[in-house]
């Protein structure tokens, strides 16, 4: 140990050492076992040898100083790590002090731990290149002296830019197992540091009924440190596709385009397109501005290319900012329905919506907290016939205060009371009033009574019975109802005043609410929980639907459940119950996750309603999940069937495979025919991804061992 500490201190006199100071790196450090000073001047270190100049270390059996051609002679095994992304193993090496020009033999690189790079031999120039003879490049895990790499390419030649950081191939071979596969005169890829290389991406293949058997073959072009776009030819027997996507990041924002161009024979006469873009920015001072936006050329464009499954677009831009006492929400909507049942002239359309709301802690008098709001909106029609062309306008005012107190028995208690004004404005519909306004007041008293109790086992359970108490006043303005047609009871509303989604329309009189909640922990960390609830009100309201659970003066019983248990498995039900015992409305999913699965299923059953545009009843299975075999092998699938139809509408099955240089997917999905889909399509997918280079990322947990 002293003769190793010795030496580290001189050979900072040695000429290796000034040589190095007149560049004015960090000095150089060698350590060894032995020493020797030849008459020659050569400096032989010689034994666990170690050394570190500028950032490079450099492990070797023996190393040889040449001062009068200022060269190393390295004797191996040798390891040289630049302490950034290169790693060189080798059998023996030449090279000058600086460590930037001189050649090995029988060397290895291996980039980023994760490509590797062997060679007859090995050059390096100007501490920029690496050149290396007769290479054989791959990612993957090569077992035993005769192990087969799964997939390999073989080059005469081989060049390593670091400052580019690009891999250059003459005359390279790629092989599976092996077995040639494809020759390729010149080849040039990105090495694994680099993030954001120019150049193919890996394509994918695509077959679908309706389209033929394709291929995708993206391009991706990097313009400048934040912003790129991928070109992707998609090319088949029936269709011509250039799809695009610009992406772009902002100092304070980023913004991403995507969109497609298309001639096929589906419309033969026409050019196919799709544009959609989104964006966010923060303005500061808690100021957030999105935006997004949807066009297409035609209704089935998006569907049949699996571009997306959207029925109606939505374009929006909106402003928003949140603090710890205020909320406000600014946007502008615009809707182009898809449906063949729907016009874009009578839907609404446009849709500027403003919210504002302050809260404003009471410290004296009754205490609490005193919230503020203000709203505007407004949905207009193209159509201007009467009532199909109908346009609304509406703005409020509301003030409500809220407090809640617990007694020393465990009783709690919430109040709240408020006032709220609305003003609404109808053109195009002679069956209302053109200007007409209502005014709300409301009061309720609420009150929970939990008791907690720890039962055996260190078990802990809750039950909670909730009562509240009522009342609403004023009337309903003269306007149409365009925004509440859809109404529903759950847990999230039981306790509200009026269970409308928008002020058009609101609860009025006198209303009572009765529930219970129970829930149970076990000590073991599994946990289930029961919520039932009724509201009893003194008048029927008959903007209610038939099927919201809310139509009666007493509505629908509402249970709601869950189980967890820490086994990954999850379970929730909510259902509408009459007084008739018939379901109202009822929908449960389960899901199981855990290291290996990944399974969900859910049901939904809506009884038929003419108010909701339900003719039919809807009863319908879905499930989805995944499960991996082993380290590399995932299958997954998902269905949807129609249990009021008795038949299936989708199906997909997709297999996967990944290690640590490959990664694999093959998909089928398959649509059923239906009363708007008279034919079924099928689409198939297959991508092949080589792990190494920028583009194909870091296997991490999929990579293999080699038995020993």
């Amino acid at each position: 140990m002293l003769r190793r500490l010795t030496f580290a201190l001189c050979l900072a006199l040695t000429p290796l050492a000034l040589h190095a100071q007149e560049a004015e790196p960090d000095p150089a450090l060698l350590v060894a076992d032995t020493v020797v000073v030849t008459p020659d001047e050569r400096l032989i270190a010689e034994g666990n040898v170690e050394a570190l100049y500028d950032g490079t270390r450099i492990w070797a059996r023996r190393i040889t100083y040449v001062s009068e051609t200022d060269s190393l002679i390295i004797e191996g095994p040798i390891r040289i790590d630049d302490g950034e992304s290169v790693v060189i193993l080798a059998d023996a090496a030449e090279l000058d002090s600086d460590l930037e020009n001189g050649l090995l033999g029988g060397a290895r690189m291996v980039l980023d731990q994760q490509l590797q790079l062997a060679a007859v031999q090995l050059a390096r120039v100007e501490g920029r290149y690496t050149q290396l003879s007769k290479v054989t490049v791959t990612s993957c895990q090569i077992c035993g002296p005769k192990g087969v790499p799964l997939w390999s390419i073989r080059a005469r030649r081989a060049i390593h830019d670091e400052e580019a950081q690009q891999l250059y191939f003459d005359g390279a071979t790629f092989r599976v197992l092996d077995v040639p596969v494809m020759y390729i005169p010149r080849l040039r890829l990105p090495d694994p540091t680099l993030e954001r290389a120019r150049g193919f991406l890996f394509p994918s293949i695509r077959t679908t009924t309706e389209l033929g058997s394709g291929i995708k073959l993206p391009y991706f072009i990097p313009l400048g440190d934040h912003a790129d776009l991928t070109v992707t030819p998609y090319l088949s027997q029936e269709t011509r596709t250039l799809e695009l996507r610009y992406r772009q990041a902002f100092v304070n924002g980023d913004i991403e385009l995507n969109g497609a161009l298309t001639r096929d024979t589906v419309l033969p006469d026409e050019t196919r397109a799709y544009l959609f873009g989104e964006g966010v920015f923060d303005l500061g001072n808690r100021y957030d501005l999105s935006f997004n936006f949807e066009v297409t050329s035609d209704e089935s464009y998006l569907s049949e290319y699996d571009y997306s499954g959207k029925d109606r677009l939505d374009s929006e831009v909106s402003l928003s900012r949140t603090t710890r006492n205020t909320n406000l929400l600014a946007e502008l909507v615009h809707y182009n329905t898809l449906r063949d049942n729907e016009l874009n002239s009578t839907q609404p359309t446009i849709i500027p919506d403003l919210r504002y709301e302050r809260r404003y802690q009471m410290a004296n008098g009754l205490g609490g907290e005193l919230r503020l709001g203000l709203l505007g909106h407004s949905h207009i029609r193209y159509s201007e016939s009467d009532v199909r062309g109908r346009d609304v306008s509406r703005a409020g005012a509301e003030a409500t205060w809220l407090n809640q107190w617990t007694f020393g028995t465990g009783l709690q208690m919430a109040a709240q009371a408020g006032l709220a004004l609305d003003q609404f404005s109808t053109g195009d519909d002679t069956t209302v009033t053109d200007v007409d306004n209502s005014v709300t007041p409301s009061a309720a008293l609420t009150f929970r009574y939990p008791f907690l109790r720890s039962a055996g086992g260190g078990a802990r359970q809750l039950l909670e019975p909730v009562a509240q108490i009522g009342w609403v006043g004023g009337r309903d303005a003269d306007v149409a109802n365009d925004e509440s047609t859809r109404q529903e009871l759950d847990e999230g509303n039981l306790l509200s005043l009026s269970r409308f989604p928008a002020e058009d329309r609101r609860e009025r009189g006198l209303a009572s609410v009765l529930g219970l909640r129970f829930l149970h922990k076990a000590a073991s960390g599994w946990e289930a929980g029961l919520a039932v609830g009724r509201v009893y009100r003194s008048t029927q309201n008959d903007d209610f639907t038939a099927t919201s659970g809310l139509d009666n003066a007493a509505s629908d019983w509402l249970f709601a459940t869950h189980f967890r248990n820490t086994d990954g498995l999850y379970i929730q039900s909510r259902t509408l119950w009459d007084e008739q015992g018939e379901v109202s409305k009822s929908a449960a999913r389960g899901a199981w996750a855990n290291d290996r699965i990944d399974l969900g299923a859910s049901f939904i059953l809506l009884p038929a309603d003419t108010d909701e545009d339900r003719d039919e009843k809807v009863a319908e299975w879905t499930f989805d999940g995944s499960y991996r075999f082993n380290r590399h092998w995932t299958v997954s699938g998902d269905a949807q069937y129609d249990i009021a139809d008795n038949r299936a509408v989708e199906a997909g099955l997709g297999l996967a495979y990944r290690n640590e240089c490959i990664e694999a997917a093959f998909t089928a999905d398959r649509t059923f025919a239906d009363s708007s889909n008279l034919d079924p399509f099928t689409t198939y997918g297959l991508t092949v991804t080589l792990k190494g280079f920028s583009t194909g990322g870091d296997a991490g947990s999929y990579s293999r061992t080699c038995k020993q």
